[in-house]
């Protein structure tokens, strides 16, 4: 006498990840979950002129308390760099000679980080002539934004090409929105395709890595540090390369697209439906974590491209959300149960 399955269980059954009949909720709701492009302005706006809030206590005490603890470690040293003189004369040259290199490298430090907010600043600066001229399609205004593109990509190797095109067709051109189509096409295409790589290996290492991580910690500090990773590599892809407190800036301007475009979390329920109807319990839930964790560094490398983009999307196709999360069912899954096993 056979039993039937338990009550609460469900028969073994199998499943196409590529059924079509699901094709079409995925889509729609991947297209919910896409960061907009084209409102992507007010992001690189943040970048160029950051908010002013009136007094902002939390940063005048922590300024105020770190001028005394370097007035402090300033008179210590002083201190110290006397007391050896006092001792031998050589020690106290040597210690003021290494004084003087800290003074040097802080120097350096400070400057690296302005000039990383000025690159940071510059490719903001480009976008947002780019969205004028190509709103306004004034040929001078599109002059101007496409010398400063190339001017930008200036002594770089792998626009060369991009650029001696540009600068060669530029003269037969009339319009200024078809202008910038032809920097678009010559110039930027390359650097998208590069910037699609960069995405979709991050998202596919990011959902196989938390796949088979054994703590929820760790998970949550690798898709940080690979989010960050990928807003930075983006960013000097396109020519921002910032500094530390430059890369605070970008990030916090990244997350505010993403955050008025479309909601940052993914939960269960959604992505049962982009996987198709309850796909994340078929499969095993490290999988479906892992497919989470992949779709989200996909969103937010999409809307770092927006940001970073130093032209809008004119001319060419964005990349979609929808490709890279295909290939995060259709490969991922194979890479991620391979290690499981």
């Amino acid at each position: 006498m056979s039993e039937g399955p338990v009550r609460g269980q469900r028969r073994p059954a199998a499943f196409r990840l590529d059924d079509p009949d699901l094709a079409e909720v995925r889509e729609s709701l991947l297209d919910d979950l896409e960061p907009a492009a084209d409102e992507a302005h007010e992001a690189v706006e943040m970048i160029v002129h950051p908010a002013r809030r009136g007094i902002r206590w939390g940063a005048l005490a922590a300024a105020t308390g770190g001028m005394l603890v370097s007035l402090a470690i300033g008179l210590s040293i002083d201190r110290l760099i006397r007391d050896l003189f006092a001792r031998a004369d050589w020690l106290g040259w040597l210690a003021l000679g290494l004084a003087g290199l800290f003074v040097v490298a802080v120097l350096a430090m400070v400057g690296r980080e302005l000039l990383g907010i000025a690159r940071l600043k510059r490719l903001a600066r480009l976008r947002l002539a780019a969205d004028k001229a190509a709103e306004s399609n004034a040929r001078t205004d599109a002059d101007r934004a496409v010398a400063g593109l190339l001017a930008h990509f200036a002594g770089r190797a792998d626009t060369a090409k991009g650029r001696r095109m540009v600068a060669q067709h530029a003269a037969e051109i009339m319009d200024g929105r078809d202008l910038l189509i032809l920097a678009e096409r010559d110039l930027v295409r390359p650097l998208d395709e590069r910037a699609r790589a960069i995405i979709s290996g991050t998202a596919r290492r990011v959902s196989v890595v938390t796949a088979v991580s054994p703590r929820a910690f760790m998970d949550i500090a690798y898709v940080l540090w690979e989010s960050l990773r990928l807003i930075r590599r983006l960013s000097t892809l396109y020519g921002g390369r910032p500094g530390t407190f430059g890369m605070v800036r970008l990030t916090k301007a990244v997350f505010t697209h993403l955050a008025v475009t479309a909601t940052i979390a993914v939960g269960d329920t959604v992505l049962q439906q982009v996987l198709g109807h309850g796909l994340a319990a078929r499969l095993s839930a490290r999988f479906g974590e892992g497919v989470v964790n992949g779709l989200m560094s996909a969103r937010i490398g999409l809307a770092a491209m927006d940001v970073c983009r130093p032209l809008p999307f004119i001319k060419e196709e964005r990349p979609r959300l929808k490709d890279l999360a295909s290939g995060l069912v259709t490969g991922g899954e194979r890479e991620a149960l391979q290690q499981l096993r």
